[in-house]
């Protein structure tokens, strides 16, 4: 994490995890709300099991590779937390990331568990994901010690979009299928991404010249400039929404009366009959 490519990696993780999430919920919320038209199987539950099964793959995987990386790159700690001859803790940045990654691969294993067995209850996907980003800010929150003025501020800034979402993720588990929710996780976590982006560009910008790391002015400059990073994230997330939307409308306006019928009797089978909301 101490580079600009260390920032950009995960940065670009949160992207696109909150165009996805986006995109599902609007698709779900969409055909939810347009069941008088027509029902499409992308709303079923089968359906929407393989595309939580898939995600969570993904998830599972990335954090693997982030730990590993943590661990084994250059300059990484190779699973040596403690120095025995010098008597001090080593590379604990790299072992403190490593546990950010820990704990979204636990998040990820626990969605698996939930879409693919009826071992642990519906809610618990959506908790262990507020558990991940919590720990996620916790661990940053404890992580700028003995830091710059505006390093520690740009950081204490993406505390906001990594807490935010521990709490919106908090709610989703009493209040599951609220579109109101899933938009506003979904727009922290583009935040979040694109923040980190920022991060990496104050901190260790890849041309141009060096940012002052105690100037105030560069203190108000990036605070504006996290409400445009926000402003972006909304847009996103608005564009989208309304896209899906009006795909969705459009498209089941659009299928014969026949077909329609043969769709609702496909979708009351036990299988797809519920969704996963």
């Amino acid at each position: 994490m101490g580079s600009f490519k260390g920032h950009a990696l995960p940065g670009c993780f949160f992207l696109v995890a909150g165009i996805w999430w986006t995109g599902k919920h609007s698709l779900w919320h969409a055909t939810r709300r347009n069941k008088n038209i027509g029902s499409t199987r992308l709303a079923s539950r089968a359906s929407q099991r393989r595309l939580e099964v898939g995600e969570s793959s993904v998830i599972l995987f990335c954090s693997f590779v982030g730990m590993l990386a943590e661990q084994f790159a250059a300059d990484g700690p190779r699973l040596q937390l403690y120095n025995f001859a010098e008597k001090h803790w080593q590379y604990l940045m790299n072992w403190q990331h490593a546990t950010m990654y820990l704990f979204f691969g636990v998040a990820a294993t626990v969605n698996l568990i939930v879409h693919t067995t009826e071992v642990a209850p519906l809610a618990m996907d959506r908790l262990m994901l507020a558990i991940a980003f919590f720990n996620e800010g916790f661990l940053f929150f404890y992580h700028l010690h003995g830091r710059s003025m505006l390093d520690v501020h740009v950081h204490q800034l993406l505390l906001f979009a990594i807490f935010g979402e521990a709490v919106v993720a908090f709610l989703e588990v009493f209040h599951r299928g609220n579109i109101i929710l899933e938009l506003l996780r979904c727009t922290l976590t583009l935040l979040q991404g694109s923040w980190f982006w920022q991060i990496g560009y104050v901190l260790y910008p890849p041309h141009g010249p060096e940012w002052d790391l105690n100037d105030h002015n560069n203190m108000m400059f990036v605070t504006m400039c996290y409400s445009w990073h926000l402003a972006f994230a909304m847009l996103v997330v608005s564009t989208l929404y309304c896209t899906v939307s009006c795909v969705v409308r459009s498209r089941l306006r659009r299928t014969p009366p026949m077909e329609m019928g043969l769709l609702k009797l496909r979708d009351r089978d036990p299988e797809s009959e519920d969704e996963i909301l």
